[in-house]
């Protein structure tokens, strides 16, 4: 993973700690949208770095937590009419569909509010919870009773379903709690969360919130055939659901909605940042599935971002875990949509000289997306150009440690060369190591860690197990109290088990991010496995360098950066030190189907079933899908024209199957 991606990474962590979990968010909802293209983009350019996305965060400590039956997901973002024909066409692509073929679309406003979701056993409301990190949220049951838009109770309903939609406050009624009260709201979003969220209810019965239903998480029995159709039933369950939903015969009517939304926008009664645009049919919803983090049949259609103007003071690298110098800009404080903007990723020297942004221009800033605001470039007025300053001069130095940065042939990025003996790349690699989707452990902040690195307490990954040894000594230290040390070491003994994929991620291998760290737990199981193969795919050729690189989403590129690693005797020895000290379990590949377990290649055209959606109908059965038939391959799926990979799966034995055979699985 680069270290600009990681950061993009963690910006959009604390941002949604601060949404989610406090109602006191950081950045406009424009600059989270800004981040997030950022990070898309950056994904389009380099796919390998492509992270599952954890939705909200984690809930607080102060509700009880509730486990969703199906997790709420969040969804991709488009920005305008070339990324909702992207959409249209990558759905037409997954089905098989014909550029003709009928696809009605459900339009709804994207309302600015809480998500929750409800859940009703025999048509009597059972509990409530929030999104939290999606998978668990806050228990807010005696709240969302005192809420007049959701029924406490439902006729004609599955005997267990799940209702999902917004908590919102109006702008009126958010304007007259503010005038009514001392704590002051920053929007109506953060009135609303922060008015469900509440530990006493009876605050909560106090305060004009509302509920708009739009979605269905797990039921026992499918309501309807249709997004417009359920819809309807949620009307007549009693719920409201926004007036200004429509069904759309094709998605080529969606442009004309977008506009007539947006014109609308300033007289609506409640904040809406865009359109969510949903596929009508059910039964293609669920073809579709999910691609990672987000709905392969909806989409946000984000109305524009907002922009402003101020003076770039200077130019600031920062070295990353791999080396990375990645340019900041140092911005004079400028307000762009209600929040204060001091710092702006400069992506790399490319970008810089490209734009010609030189420090001390007045530049032009957009805020759209999950990340840092975007510097777009120079304004350059007559005046203001003849008192520019010398071109930017990209260092060829660390300034962390003092040597080379070299670019290699064919890469935006330029890295240090020193390695371990860079004290930004040792303490950013420490970093990642202990971060949420790695080890979690608490307490080990950025701070700490270069505290306890100039300590020379912590060099390697496994000096994080040996800290006890240090514990009265960071008794006698600044800032440490016996009740944060025991918290810190208690921490850290929680985390002497993990799971290979969270291991393999941990390590910061460039290029593994938590997808491929997951494709590579799935596909060796064991950690003694893993590195056995790894050993062996270091020498090209090998069937152990061949099989990594037909891992479905590994490629060339990856499998070198892993031989790489691999071949490092320091690596290697800081490897057999950590495991000396942890426990890794093997990791289990969900037993559902027949398939859970057996490794899968697809060969041929298929003409019934798109090659995307062949391949997610067989990892969500279990199995692990490659490229490369081979010894280790346990099914073989012959579309027309199969070739080589047929005859070779005859050679070994192998199981093959037709396309209707398949279709016989996987339906």
């Amino acid at each position: 993973m680069s270290d600009a991606y990681r950061a993009l990474l963690d910006q959009i962590a604390a941002a949604d700690i601060a949404y989610h979990q406090n109602d006191a968010p950081t950045l406009t909802d424009a600059e989270y949208d800004a981040l997030v293209a950022q990070r898309r983009a950056m994904e389009a350019t380099d796919p390998a770095l492509a992270q599952p996305t954890t939705v909200g965060s984690a809930p607080a400590t102060g509700f009880a937590k509730i486990r969703h039956q199906v997790p709420m997901v969040s969804l991709d973002n488009v920005f305008d009419a070339a990324g909702f024909e992207d959409f249209v066409a990558s759905v037409r692509r997954f089905l098989l569909l014909d550029a003709d073929a009928p696809l009605p679309i459900v339009a709804e406003p994207k309302i600015d509010g809480l998500s929750l979701s409800i859940l009703y056993e025999h048509g009597i409301l059972i509990r409530a919870a929030t999104r939290g990190d999606g998978t668990t949220g806050e228990d807010v049951t005696a709240n969302i009773h005192h809420v007049p838009t959701v029924p406490q109770q439902m006729q004609d309903a599955p005997a267990s379903i799940e209702i999902r939609g917004e908590v919102y406050m109006t702008r009126a009624d958010f304007l007259a709690l503010n005038a009514s009260q001392e704590r002051q709201f920053a929007n109506p979003r953060n009135a609303a969360a922060g008015s469900l969220r509440q530990l006493d209810a009876r605050i909560t019965a106090q305060r004009p919130i509302q509920f708009f239903a739009y979605a269905m998480g797990d039921a026992s029995d499918a309501p309807a055939g249709t997004h417009s159709a359920f819809l309807d039933r949620l009307r007549g369950w009693g719920f409201a659901v926004n007036p200004l939903s429509r069904t759309l015969p094709g998605p080529g009517d969606a442009a004309a909605f977008q506009a007539e939304i947006a014109t609308a926008r300033p007289t609506l009664p409640y904040e809406i940042d865009g359109v969510v645009y949903k596929i009508d049919v059910l039964a293609l919803q669920r073809r579709l599935g999910l691609s990672g983090r987000a709905p392969r049949w909806a989409t946000a259609w984000k109305f524009p971002a907002e922009q402003a103007t101020t003076v770039l003071e200077a130019i600031h690298i920062q070295v990353g875990r791999t080396g990375s110098l990645t340019p900041v800009a140092w911005l004079a404080p400028v307000v762009v949509g209600g929040v204060t903007v001091t710092r702006a990723t400069l992506h790399n020297e490319d970008e810089i000289a490209r734009k010609d942004i030189r420090p001390g221009d007045t530049v032009t800033l957009q805020r759209a997306g999950d990340v840092i605001p975007q510097v777009l470039g120079p304004v350059l007025t007559p005046e203001l150009s003849k008192a520019r300053g010398t071109p930017y001069t990209y260092p060829t130095t660390c300034p962390a440690c003092g040597s080379p940065a070299l670019r290699p042939p064919g890469e935006v990025v330029r890295r240090c060369t020193g390695g371990l003996a860079c004290p930004a790349q040792a303490t950013e690699r420490l970093s990642h190591f202990v971060s949420r989707a790695a080890f979690d452990i608490d307490g080990l902040g950025d701070k700490t860690i270069a505290e306890f690195f100039t300590l020379g307490w912590l060099r390697t990954p496994a000096d994080i197990f040996r800290l006890g040894q240090y514990r009265d000594a960071l008794l006698t230290r600044e800032g440490w109290k016996a009740k944060s040390v025991t918290g810190l070491l208690a921490a850290i003994e929680q985390r002497r088990t993990i799971g290979l994929d969270r291991f393999i991620y941990a390590l910061g291998i460039r290029r593994v991010g938590e997808t491929n760290a997951r494709l590579l737990a799935r596909h060796y199981t064991s950690l003694a496995n893993w590195r056995t193969q790894m050993a062996e795919a270091r020498i090209v050729g090998s069937e152990a360098r061949s099989t990594l690189g037909s891992i479905i989403g590994v490629g060339t590129a990856l499998a070198e950066e892993l031989a790489e690693f691999f071949a490092a005797p320091l690596n290697v020895a800081a490897l057999d030190d950590l495991t000396a000290q942890l426990t890794v379990t093997d990791f289990v590949t969900p037993a559902e189907g027949a398939l859970a377990g057996k490794t899968v290649v697809f060969t041929g055209t298929l003409e019934t079933m798109s090659r995307p959606e062949a391949k997610a109908r067989a990892l969500a059965m279990g199995a692990r899908v490659s490229d490369s038939v081979s010894a280790r391959t346990d099914l073989v799926v012959l579309g027309t024209d199969a070739g080589s990979k047929a005859r070779r799966a005859a050679e070994l034995g192998i199981r093959t199957v037709t396309e209707a055979e398949w279709r016989a699985i996987a339906d």
